[in-house]
């Protein structure tokens, strides 16, 4: 069974960067991945996905202009560069991947102090 690991959140204040990472057990080059957040007492909410060429990317709205993904293959990593940060950023954040079946990281949190 494929395997997730985040790694890369943390405490930052109002307008500061954090760039997440999520490595792979097992190859992924075919794989769409992504990111979601969970937020405390909220639903777990769309990030960002990125298919397995990166071809096709897309972002929730409110994350669209700061946030950035990327993918290495070759390394089974996928990553989520974040610049201005607000506080309503913080979550756990929680990579995943999917080509039929689903995989999902433990997540790794994000806290923005304002």
């Amino acid at each position: 069974q494929l395997q997730l690991v985040e790694s890369g959140g943390g405490l930052v204040q109002v307008g500061g960067s954090l760039r997440l990472s999520c490595v792979a057990s097992g190859r992924i080059s075919e794989h769409a991945l992504g990111w979601w957040r969970q937020a405390p007492g909220k639903e777990r909410e769309f990030v960002s996905a990125i298919s397995w060429n990166a071809h096709i990317i897309n972002y929730a709205d409110s994350v669209k202009g700061r946030f950035t993904v990327s993918r290495n293959n070759a390394r089974n990593t996928v990553f989520l560069q974040m610049n201005s940060l607000k506080p309503e950023d913080t979550a756990v954040y929680y990579c995943y991947s999917n080509r039929g079946l689903s995989y999902w990281g433990q997540g790794t949190q994000v806290t923005v102090s304002s």
